[in-house]
């Protein structure tokens, strides 16, 4: 377990001694509001318990920062999830007095994206959102970016080099474990079916290289046939695989990168036996679940939701503290992975 920051990281952290420090935490002597300021703000930054206590004390003024976090597809469980997450990471929010507007894009539409950030970002300091990497959506976080409004990408990275950070999963990595699952599950040569949500998420274009290249490099014997694009359906999805399935009975392997694998497992269910065909999916939800309990998917690979959320507020909070200046870069949380025993 890690050990919490003690005063000497405190100090450090804020940029004063440590028997400043001392005096102002056990109330030796009277130590100045900006002085105290500085504390408050190393405590949270470094997570220093003695944050709760400097804040209770008074004396601090705590910002308000209006949040805006815009995700996709209302409907589909994982976002509810997400939403649901980021609601409870800003009940907890240390230092500062949040507010947050949450909204959902219906589509994949990088017009529709644009217009609902633009909007949002009259409403609030800064912007956390799932989006597709296209030209539209670059020019619209220039756009804020040039108003003080900071936007960080979320899951998929999009407009780098212009938006804030990236809070996600390395999808690279990602592709390359789906892969090595497959080529662990297919039971001889055969065909392998990849599903991506559309041609413009920039995290499943990634996907897509780690799961050629490692299958290419571990398992030449399985032919990965042409990327199918399923706009992140049920329907659609179900329609593609119940067609893979009709037309290669030597299928061995399907990987949903992206949203709509409940449309893969009915196919399953409707057509093979449990296991026949490894099926490897993304997010952990009610029915990939069950989809893993009853020997439909093989594996599933998950973000951190929890994790996600709290590092995204952080980062969030400085940007707006720091006007902007700087960036986060990339932050890549650990990939969560799911199989039958483990859920």
């Amino acid at each position: 377990m890690a050990r919490r920051p003690g005063m000497a990281a405190l100090a450090a952290a804020a940029g004063v001694s440590v028997a400043t420090v001392d005096r102002l935490l056990n109330g030796r002597e009277q130590v100045s509001a900006a002085t105290r300021t500085l504390v408050l703000e190393a405590a949270l930054r470094i997570g220093h318990p003695a944050a709760a206590r400097l804040m209770a004390g008074g004396g601090v003024s705590v910002p308000t920062i209006r949040f805006g976090v815009l995700l996709h597809k209302q409907g589909q469980e994982f976002y509810q999830n997400m939403a649901a997450e980021f609601r409870a990471a800003m009940s907890l929010l240390p230092g500062v007095k949040g507010q947050m507007e949450l909204d959902f894009a219906a589509s994949q539409s990088p017009s529709e994206v644009a217009g609902l950030l633009r909007a949002m970002a009259g409403r609030c300091d800064v912007i956390a959102a799932t989006a597709v990497n296209h030209p539209e959506i670059t020019a619209t976080v220039e756009e804020l970016r040039a108003r003080g409004v900071p936007v960080f990408s979320l899951l998929s990275d999009f407009a780098q080099g212009v938006r804030a950070g990236y809070v996600g999963l390395n999808n690279l990595k990602v592709g390359r474990t789906a892969g090595w699952m497959i080529s662990l599950s297919a039971k001889g040569a055969g065909k392998v079916a990849l599903i991506v949500g559309g041609a413009r998420w920039h995290g499943h274009d990634l996907r897509e290289t780690g799961f050629r290249t490692f299958l290419r490099e571990e398992r030449p014997d399985l032919d990965v046939l042409d990327t199918i694009v399923n706009l992140e359906t049920r329907q659609l999805t179900l329609e593609t695989t119940r067609g893979l399935l009709n037309r290669h009975p030597d299928l061995r392997g399907i990987y949903v990168a992206g949203g709509g694998m409940e449309g893969a497992i009915a196919a399953l269910q409707q057509a093979r036996k449990p296991g026949e065909v490894a099926l490897v999916v993304n997010e952990l939800t009610t029915e990939s679940r069950a989809g893993l309990a009853q020997g439909w998917v093989t594996l599933v690979d998950a973000t951190p939701l929890p994790d996600l959320c709290r590092e995204v507020l952080g980062l969030m909070v400085r940007a707006v503290r720091d006007g902007g200046a700087g960036g986060a870069g990339q932050v890549f949380l650990p990939i969560q992975l799911h199989v039958a025993e483990s859920v």
